[in-house]
């Protein structure tokens, strides 16, 4: 329990932080996940939007502090890698 004004204000601050961060990571994580399955399924058009959106999404994040910039570029990167890999994939079967 905090022991000064100071510290419950932090306490509130950082409750509302954890839970802006938890939504916003749950939300990238479902995004990601409905990109990977429109890819498997060979919907590209679909998945060419599920990838904006992701990539979007990733950006915001990193925005916000919630990710790292880093990690939002490199999310960002191997998404459109696999991408060409399903692509190219299919078109050799």
């Amino acid at each position: 329990m905090p022991n000064t004004k100071s510290a419950e204000r932090r306490a509130r601050v950082g409750a509302r932080r954890h839970a802006r961060n938890k939504s916003v990571k749950t939300r990238l994580h479902t995004l990601e996940r409905n990109y990977r399955s429109l890819l498997s399924a060979g919907k590209s058009e679909d998945a060419a939007k599920a990838l904006r959106e992701a990539s979007s999404a990733l950006d915001k994040a990193a925005k916000k502090g919630v990710i790292p910039k880093r990690r939002a570029s490199r999310k960002k990167s191997r998404l459109a890698v696999s991408a060409v890999k399903a692509t190219t994939a299919t078109k050799k079967a």
